[in-house]
This record gives structure tokens, sequence and C-alpha cells, in this order.
């Protein structure tokens, strides 16, 4: 596991509520890097945001909207955010349904940055 890669993703898990960040294939959801913390299950996750990303992308594209950039899905018992990394990478985000998505997803954004 890239150190590199998990001292950004742990940057993002001190956003109060997040419960864990990964980097994800986009093509097969093979997790990368992970900070995770007890109890969330990484590879369903990752499955789950990978198959996700990859049909949004393909209607948004479809309708002519363009490349879907951020993904805010929202359960009832938390939210999962996705931001695309480069390289056939996403950005997950597992939180808490009241998490802070505004702070969450500019603490993914510089953490994009960081990884390319």
């Amino acid at each position: 596991m890239n150190f590199r890669f998990v001292a950004l993703l742990d940057t993002i898990t001190r956003v109060r509520g997040v419960h864990g960040a990964m980097l994800v294939a986009a093509d097969d959801g093979i997790v990368v890097a992970e900070s995770l913390m007890e109890g969330v299950r990484g590879n369903a996750v990752a499955a789950l945001a990978a198959s996700l990303v990859k049909r949004l992308h393909r209607a948004a594209e479809a309708s002519g909207v363009g490349t879907p950039y951020f993904v805010h899905l929202q359960a009832e018992e938390g939210v999962l955010l996705t931001v695309p990394a480069g390289d056939g990478l996403v950005l997950v985000v597992v939180g808490e349904a009241d998490v802070n998505v505004g702070l969450a997803r500019l603490e993914m954004l510089r953490a994009v940055e960081g990884i390319a």
C-alpha cells in the first residue's frame, strides 16, 4: 500500500462524521489504499462506488451533460461521496448521514491534487 496515499486519506478521515476514505480502481472496484474505521466493509463499499460511478458516467454521457465530477449518494444511514482521482482511480468517502459534505468535498479535492 502506498503510504503517501494513506496519509492523504487520513486527512479526509479527520473530518467529523467521516468513517473512511479509499482509493479505488474505477474499472473493477479493487481497493488501492484505504483509511477506514472499524466496521466499515471496505470491499463492499469499493465495489458499490465503482459500479455507481461507472453507471452514472455512462448515463451522464448519454444524456449529454458530460462526465460527473462529484457523486453524492445519500442513504438512510450515511453518505457515499466520490471524485475522480486520475489514472483510473476514484476517491471514495463514507460518512454519517449528517456529515459536513462541503468540508468533506473540499478535503477530497485537496487529496486528489496530492495524488496527481
